[in-house]
């Protein structure tokens, strides 16, 4: 089964910008698709972003313009840029590979936003 470690997560002020990392300890184009997703206390998980093996992106259109999803192939990893972030951003942001029905799930990064 796939490994997946998130980085990239930490304490920014409003308005601040993070790019979170996702390394992928098998080749990324093993997977139909690479996602973002985050969960704030008390709430649901929710999706963020989604890139697919050909490199078609999606985003929750909530976030659309702020958060940017990418990955470089040559080393397996998935990044998120988040610009302009606001406390409601505040969450673990976990990194997933889909392969079919299967899914695989990193540890998650913690990303708080406060002043």
């Amino acid at each position: 089964q796939v490994q997946l470690v998130e980085s990239g997560g930490g304490l920014v002020q409003p308005g601040g910008s993070l790019r979170l990392s996702c390394a992928a300890s098998d080749s990324i184009f093993n997977f139909d698709a690479m996602g973002w997703y985050r969960q704030a206390p008390g709430k649901q998980r929710e999706w963020v972003a989604s890139i697919t093996r050909d490199g078609s992106i999606t985003y929750v259109d909530s976030l659309k313009g702020r958060f940017t999803i990418s990955r470089s192939i040559g080393k397996n990893t998935v990044y998120l840029q988040m610009n302009s972030l606001k406390p409601e951003d505040t969450a673990i942001y976990y990194c997933d590979a889909k392969a079919g029905i299967l899914d695989s799930w990193g540890q998650g990064t913690q990303v708080i936003v406060s002043s």
